[in-house]
């Protein structure tokens, strides 16, 4: 079965907040590790980063409501942390918790006849979890990096799992699991 590791929003503006500030580097280190073995397989690897507008053409409804954008397009906030191994991988960008929504994600993990996504990144509950939910609609396996993940309310994360978990059957692997899936 293909698996694509998908490497979401480690970029700096989620780092700002106080509890993914304390797991940066070790969520970092383990999707170093991760990219490292996809390339040693030939897994495929895709950066996904969230990216707004000044405007508010690409706020979420709570962003506006809250009149506060974030990760604007061509800061510092919007780009991948500098200790992240990007080199040479494919980037995109998104607008809304889940990467499929409004991307051409989905005709990428089509192109590469992927059948399986290993998710790392953050935040767990967010991101993560919508993307995971979405992929399910699409009909991928999905298996999440365990100790390739954070979260700001870590409870939040449990419990969002838990129900990905059970029902809809996706997996957490530990980082050695995670590893020995890309290595096929």
């Amino acid at each position: 079965m293909k698996t694509a590791l998908l490497v979401i929003d480690l970029e700096n503006a989620f780092f700002e907040n106080g509890a993914l500030a304390a797991e940066r580097d070790r969520v970092v280190r383990a999707c170093n590790e991760l990219i490292a073995a996809a390339r040693e397989s030939d897994a495929r690897v895709l950066l996904l980063r969230t990216e707004h507008e000044r405007d508010g053409s690409t706020w979420t409804l709570s962003m506006l409501d809250d009149e506060q954008g974030f990760a604007f397009h061509g800061t510092e906030q919007a780009q991948l942390l500098p200790e992240l191994d990007t080199e040479g991988l494919p980037q995109l960008v998104k607008r809304r918790d889940s990467a499929f929504w409004g991307t051409d994600l989905l005709q990428r993990l089509r192109t590469w006849e992927v059948e399986q996504l290993l998710l790392a990144g953050v935040s767990t509950h967010l991101c993560l979890a919508q993307t995971a939910s979405d992929a399910y609609a699409h009909n991928f396996r999905v298996a999440f990096a365990g100790e390739a993940m954070g979260a700001e309310t870590p409870e939040r994360a449990d419990a969002m799992l838990d129900v990905l978990l059970k029902e809809y059957r996706q997996t957490k692997l530990s980082q050695e699991e995670a590893l020995a899936l890309l290595r096929g």
